[in-house]
């Protein structure tokens, strides 16, 4: 696959907690040049990288991040703020103790109560697959699906593990025909990167894609 059609699906993250404005700034200016699909940073930098970028580039932002036990009405303000700031694209994390305690009502309203937030613009669903069983996995699948999110999202990258291959092969199994993929956290090269492509992810979230094809051009490959 050709690096510049890998980089189309890319949200170029920096999500760290001591991240700068400086830093913030080299990622918006590394996602214009390579023309990624968005920029994925914290809600702080969303009005001044949405101010820096203007339309050049999308700007995504994680709500109830990185636990998801936030309310829902805290969820909901942070979301409606991120867009009033200039984000085009949310992606949130869900009440995992919900999950656990077989709240599905409850978490399906809260995502239906988010994508109302977010009108036309992106929901991505955070489901955070490291601490869920394979039944709770595929039980997300049909929530995300019946709540009309517009992605299931694997891994915050805060928990104990990231996207795996078997995850997004048993999302494509189960997600409806109107749900993307998003594979997130530990993808660490580009046969990664193309190889989660080929079995059914629409977005990568990460930063090391970018760095690499940027080491790359600095090693003058």
């Amino acid at each position: 696959m050709d690096k510049n059609e890998i980089l189309r699906h890319v949200d170029h993250t920096l999500l760290l907690q001591p991240s700068t404005w400086e830093e913030i700034r080299q990622i918006c200016d590394d996602a214009i040049k390579y023309q990624t699909a968005s920029v994925c940073i914290p809600p702080c930098y969303v009005k001044q990288a949405h101010e820096y970028m203007g339309d050049r580039m999308a700007v995504c932002t994680v709500i109830g991040f990185p636990n998801g036990n936030m309310t829902t009405a805290a969820k909901e303000f942070e979301t409606k703020d991120a867009i009033a700031n200039g984000a085009s694209e949310i992606d949130m994390v869900i009440n995992i103790g919900w999950v656990k305690d077989k709240k599905y009502d409850q978490v399906e309203e809260e995502i239906r109560t988010l994508k109302a937030a977010c009108g036309d613009r992106i929901l991505k669903v955070i489901i955070e697959t490291c601490l869920l069983t394979e039944e709770e996995k595929i039980k997300m699948c049909q929530i995300v699906t019946g709540a009309g999110a517009d992605y299931i999202k694997t891994s915050t990258g805060f928990s104990t593990g990231g996207a795996t291959f078997d995850d997004v092969e048993l999302f494509a199994k189960h997600v409806g025909p109107k749900v993307r993929i998003k594979a997130a956290g530990g993808i660490s090269s580009m046969a990664d990167a193309e190889k989660f492509l080929s079995l059914g992810a629409d977005r990568l979230g990460t930063s090391r894609i970018v760095k690499i094809i940027k080491n790359e051009e600095s090693m003058g490959y």
